[in-house]
């Protein structure tokens, strides 16, 4: 063989071997993933949740996952709205949504790290305390606070509770409207009766704010559609080495993320809906 041809030949495999001794790391890199900060998209002010002052469940997570990733965390802020992940993770300013329902094909969803549901919330005092449903013929002729769009409203439409109900909007800029905190308020005034909300939103309010009030886990509904939700963390379509570092550092730290969850008030459900998680505090 022509010394040409041997130096062609040997260039030709250094360069077959230089790619593929180099799959794994280059497969890595293809990841538009930061390697000097944990870059979370949030909404800064969607207490209890997320805020600017990281004062929500959400910022002590993001720091418990930086913290095992030996990060700092940075954030991109945009409110939770129309237009929140294409303004912030899309645009790449960002890299992981801390909290992001299972199965939105928006993002690529991690493994989820949480189940929980929607809870009706009432005074302590209240006749509906020991509520467990809302066929329960308690509840009718009430007047019950529901964030307008929401699954619980067809529950309520079922069993005839919209007549009197009062709604509140669904997608709103959290620096300028609260649904949330506006609809316990006005159940602690007394003008409405009972408040029906997404329980990690509900729980932590309730006990940071409003200590006076049972919350009741909505698992004992009949029919469709389903008042659970499996929380995970949300990616960038295609990202699956991060997806898939981040479902390693989800498995093994589940105690600690359960310990933040509990602590802020969140209502912990089993993987199926069935039952609440039993809790200390």
């Amino acid at each position: 063989m022509p010394a040409w041809a041997r130096d062609i030949k040997g260039l030709v495999t250094g360069l077959l071997l230089g790619i593929f001794l180099a799959g794994p790391a280059s497969a890595q890199t293809s990841d538009l993933v930061s390697h000097t900060a944990l870059r979370v998209c949030a909404d800064p002010a969607n207490f209890p949740m997320s805020t600017r002052e990281g004062t929500g469940f959400e910022n002590r997570l993001a720091d418990l996952v930086g913290q095992k990733l030996d990060l700092p965390v940075e954030y991109s802020w945009y409110p939770m709205a129309t237009g929140f992940v294409r303004n912030t993770l899309f645009a790449k300013t960002c890299d992981v949504v801390i909290g992001f329902a299972q199965g939105d094909e928006l993002v690529l969803n991690t493994n989820h790290y949480y189940t929980s549901v929607y809870v009706l919330i009432v005074p302590q005092d209240s006749a509906l305390a020991s509520v467990e449903t809302l066929a329960d013929p308690r509840m009718k002729d009430r007047r019950i606070g529901i964030i307008a769009g929401t699954p619980p409203s067809a529950h309520m439409a079922r069993h005839g509770l919209m007549g009197m109900a009062k709604a509140y909007n669904l997608v709103v800029d959290r620096r300028h409207e609260s649904p949330a905190e506006d609809m316990l308020a006005d159940l602690a005034k007394g003008d409405i009766d009972a408040a029906i909300l997404w329980g990690p939103l509900g729980g932590p309010l309730v006990k940071a704010e409003f200590p006076d009030m049972t919350v009741i886990p909505l698992i004992n509904e009949q029919f469709p559609p389903r008042l659970f939700f499996r929380i995970t963390m949300g990616v960038r379509q295609g990202e699956k080495v991060w997806q898939r570092q981040l479902n390693s550092l989800i498995r093994r730290n589940q105690d600690d993320i359960n310990a933040i969850l509990i602590e802020a008030g969140v209502p912990l459900a089993n993987d199926p809906g069935t039952r609440m998680m039993e809790v200390s505090n």
